[in-house]
């Protein structure tokens, strides 16, 4: 495997890996607490994430019609997947308020940063013209089918029975990630520019989302725990970064997808856990803990899945 291959997976993986580890760090030395990353969680989920899907979508100067196929293709992949890991959930998790979280782990990807940037560093302009729109409509998805599976599992964990549909439209219509990506839409079609003041203001509270919330995952991991593996984080790791890739990428080589297309599809597929899947679950009442150890699992794990993805589909000529 050429070290050109191993440098891109680095360059894109490690950031956000070192993050984790500053914010176990701080934790250690007393710099975070519990108060401290609710509160901060809280800050991230009404308002970081969401600028941060307004923005990322609202500035998007991409036709819907151009990328049609390949949209529906990710729309289409993402939700099969979701609905593969629900069915499975059932049977590999026994504790019925951890199977939304395996689910989200497995298959909410961090494409809004990662992918952009795997997307960038692989295919430069060209990667961001095909993804952004692929993004939009998957990072959508994610943020629905993460509101119901969260929704579900907690609910059905608390009182035993299911959830009504009127709770989970009424999560799913006040979730502020989902509001946040639904006004970036209908504004990127509008045609209205943005003034220079609204986009900096934007732009530096979107700033916060990531890096917050990575510093309190880190914050949040428990070493003991990941050394131990739990068995939810290593089965929401494989699937992760092993079975909804493969999955997402042969069917789009099946379907006709090639080249900048089909790397786009593997490496958003491919990126670890989104970060806002932590701040999800701590804000909805779930295991914190573990939507953290699956992050930092599937983010190292992610510099080599990567790195062996990237070097198998160049080595084929497909991508």
């Amino acid at each position: 495997m050429s070290w050109e291959t191993w440098s891109f997976a680095f360059n894109v993986t490690m950031p956000n890996l070192l993050i984790l580890l500053i914010g176990m760090g701080l934790r250690r030395l007393g710099q975070l607490d519990d108060t401290f990353c609710d509160s901060a969680m809280k800050l991230v989920f009404n308002l970081a994430l969401p600028f941060l899907l307004f923005f990322s979508v609202a500035t998007s100067q991409q036709s819907i019609a151009t990328h049609l196929p390949m949209i529906l293709y990710g729309a289409v992949g993402t939700v099969t997947t979701f609905l593969l890991l629900e069915y499975a959930a059932v049977y590999l998790v026994k504790e019925p308020r951890e199977r939304g979280i395996f689910v989200q782990g497995g298959f909410r990807s961090n494409t809004g940063i990662m992918g952009l940037a795997f997307a960038v560093r692989a295919y430069g302009e060209q990667g961001i013209a095909v993804g952004s729109l692929y993004l939009t409509v998957t990072v959508i998805l994610f943020n629905v089918l993460s509101v119901i599976t969260l929704t579900r599992s907690l609910r059905r964990g608390q009182d035993g029975g299911s959830v009504s549909k009127k709770a989970l439209l009424t999560s799913i219509a006040t979730n502020p990630l989902i509001i946040g990506l639904l006004l970036g839409v209908g504004y990127s079609q509008s045609g209205l520019a943005l003034p220079d003041v609204v986009r900096q203001t934007g732009q530096q509270i979107s700033g916060l989302a990531l890096p917050l919330a990575l510093l309190c995952a880190g914050a949040s991991l428990d070493l003991k725990t990941m050394l131990r593996t739990s068995n939810v984080a290593a089965l929401s790791t494989v699937a992760k970064l092993v079975v909804v890739p493969g999955l997402l990428t042969l069917g789009g080589w099946l379907v006709g997808f090639r080249g900048v297309q089909l790397g786009v599809i593997f490496l958003f597929a491919s990126t670890p856990t989104a970060a806002g899947s932590y701040a999800m679950t701590r804000a909805m009442g779930g295991n914190a803990t573990l939507a953290a150890n699956i992050i930092a699992m599937t983010t190292v794990g992610s510099f080599f899945a990567t790195a062996f993805g990237v070097y198998l589909l160049r080595a084929w000529g497909i991508a």
